[in-house]
């Protein structure tokens, strides 16, 4: 037969403990925990949201009436690509990247109206918006000539569109601009036109001075020539017989110093050249 105290003391502790477990539990369903660059949003039951934002830390709660929703309000990078129209109607690729984060005081709001993945819904759909709609505002080689003044004009828009979703776009840059294959192959055709017509250009310069020379040293013989004519009907033959003296005694010259040459003997004084390598 069981002892009557022993059965009274297992029934006492059967009891405490789940006194203490449902008092455990209770008290872990009335706490939740806030990590660093978070922040959290309370819904209650029956007031709704509430309109203050709480912060890192643990924090009471009233079970089954509230529960926090935990966002991270640290930059977060998102990229999306867009394929929009030019002003001369060309077709270009690009892609985006942005750094956002929430404002914290207004996350009450955000979660009211946009919920939890707030970015993923707004940040693509106004992106695509402020591309296609400054992209619209050049033709197709400005956006890599000026490829600053657009970036800095999506910069701008897109901050402002943003901040009507109470979003801070930290940074905004275009990482990535291509065209359509047509466009692509139009500008090859249209370079190597180009150098086609620098190079006949070239061609053509270098004909003009070649020309320009042909006439300079044409006009230099037919004043030479006449210097000479006048010179001859001056001083009769006998300038062209001083250069022709002149022309000989270079000539005699140069063969004196030469180490080929040797005078045989006889009257008529004929020179031969030798060749020392025979």
């Amino acid at each position: 037969m069981a002892n009557p105290q022993a059965v009274n003391f297992l029934t006492g502790l059967a009891k405490a403990a789940f006194s203490l477990g449902v008092g455990a539990t209770s008290v872990n369903s009335s706490l939740y925990t806030v990590d660093g660059g978070q922040r959290a949003v309370l819904f209650d039951r029956f007031r709704g949201v509430l309109d203050e934002t709480v912060g890192e830390g643990t924090h009471f709660l009233i079970p089954w009436l509230q529960t926090p929703y935990i966002f991270d309000i640290r930059t977060k990078p998102h990229t999306f690509s867009s394929v929009s129209g030019t002003k001369d109607l060309q077709m270009v690729n690009l892609t985006l990247r942005l750094l956002s984060r929430p404002e914290v005081p207004s996350l009450p709001s955000i979660f009211k109206t946009l919920g939890t993945e707030y970015d993923e819904k707004v940040l693509p759909s106004i992106g695509n918006e402020v591309l296609k709609a400054v992209v619209a505002q050049f033709n197709a080689d400005q956006l890599l000539t000026e490829r600053p003044h657009v970036s800095a004009l999506v910069r701008e828009s897109l901050i402002k569109r943003a901040k009507d979703f109470n979003i801070v776009l930290d940074d905004v840059a275009i990482t990535h601009l291509s065209y359509g294959a047509e466009f692509s192959k139009a500008v090859e055709q249209k370079q190597v036109a180009q150098q086609e017509a620098e190079r006949s250009k070239f061609v053509v310069m270098k004909a003009e001075q070649e020309r320009r020379a042909a006439i300079i040293r044409a006009e230099g013989e037919s004043d030479s020539a006449k210097l000479i004519s006048d010179a001859t009907a001056a001083a009769g033959m006998g300038l062209i017989e001083l250069r022709r003296i002149e022309a000989s005694r270079e000539i005699a010259s140069t063969l004196a110093r030469s180490p080929n040459v040797s005078y045989l003997p006889g009257g008529n004084n004929i020179l031969l050249g030798l060749n020392p390598g025979r």
